[in-house]
């Protein structure tokens, strides 16, 4: 949190999250890394409004100053092409498009 705070209000700061868009489970599974939403009693460590960006290694996803909608539009622009109808379907689902 405190380096996402701190490129936040820092001049010129860029604050950005990057992580692959899967993850391999120890059983063999891959799991997307963007996901429609948190599970009950996930640690949250730094507020959406605080990142700016979010890489994968299917592109960028600026967020800043952006909604709900679009915001979820350009994470599942960046999730694994394999997980973006299930992240559609989601987010439909939760109104969130």
């Amino acid at each position: 949190m405190d380096f996402v705070y701190g490129a936040a209000r820092s001049r010129g700061g860029r604050p950005i999250i990057a992580l692959p868009s899967t993850a391999d489970l120890r059983d063999g599974r891959r799991v997307s890394r963007i996901v429609p939403m948190l599970k009950p009693g996930a640690g949250v460590t730094t507020t959406r409004n605080h990142v700016h960006y979010v890489v994968t290694e299917f592109g960028i996803a600026y967020l800043y100053g952006k909604t709900l909608h679009q915001r979820a539009r350009a994470l599942i622009d960046v999730a694994h092409p394999d997980e973006r109808e299930k992240l559609e379907r989601s987010a439909a689902e939760l109104k969130y498009l």
